[in-house]
């Protein structure tokens, strides 16, 4: 089968957690949604393109910096604690507080993302969209932005590994595509968001589609005998 493969770097990313609050922790890659996202605005989609996705890379630190943290306090309003009072059009009153606040920055990242549409004529459109996009490309803040090193369409095959096979980068797993022995279990486990809808009733956004990985980090082993599939460089597993 065949797969989109993009090679970038971000100078700066950060990709964050959606738990962490006072500080902004990042992921070490991408989560699928923030990828799939970002294809769908270089390609101008409208509508959902259902596709998997296989994150791998690396970065070089991790690095803090400030940045302004704005805080709404819903139904009152306090002169010597808030920055800014908010009125709204039935006379309520918001207390609104800024002030400074830590997030997590990646710095000189890699990646890897192989793109595998469910619809094989999506494929080229997906090639040309990633190649020449609607708009400049980022990945995590909207500052975050992505240099294309190399962009193209890449032959995935099965194997089975005739010996133990070292990652060469950082990479997410689906818990479901592990077996036992398949690869040491020194890794990070996190449930990652891919797809979303929107109620309408609401009009907000809720996760339809979760995926559960591990992290494996550079230099992880995956033993000799276990099938996976691979690009011919790199290993390769799809969520």
């Amino acid at each position: 089968m065949k797969a989109i493969r993009v090679i970038a770097r971000q100078t700066l990313a950060s990709y964050r957690k959606p738990s962490s609050m006072q500080i902004k922790e990042t992921y070490p890659l991408p989560p699928y949604s923030t990828v799939i996202g970002m294809i769908h605005t270089a390609c101008g989609f409208t509508e959902y393109v259902d596709m998997d996705i296989s994150i791998q890379g690396t970065y070089h630190s991790k690095v803090n910096e400030l940045y302004t943290r704005y805080e709404f306090k819903p139904g009152y309003y306090e002169k010597d604690r808030h920055s800014i009072k908010i009125t709204s059009k039935d006379g309520s009153s918001t207390g609104l507080t800024m002030g400074p606040a830590n997030i997590e920055l990646l710095t000189k990242v890699e990646l890897i993302i192989h793109i595998l549409p469910k619809q094989e004529e999506m494929l080229e459109r997906i090639y040309e969209g990633m190649k020449y996009p609607k708009e400049y490309l980022s990945l995590g803040r909207r500052e975050d932005l992505v240099i294309i090193e190399d962009i193209g369409c890449v032959e995935i095959q099965e194997e089975v590994l005739e010996e133990d096979y070292v990652l060469k980068n950082d990479i997410y797993v689906p818990i479901l595509q592990i077996a036992l022995g398949d690869a040491d279990y020194e890794g990070t486990v996190y449930n990652l968001n891919k797809t979303y809808s929107i109620n309408p009733k609401t009009n907000l956004r809720y996760w339809e589609k979760q995926v559960l990985v591990k992290h494996f980090g550079r230099n992880s082993y995956i033993y000799q005998g276990t099938p996976i599939k691979s690009d011919g460089e790199n290993v390769v597993y799809f969520a």
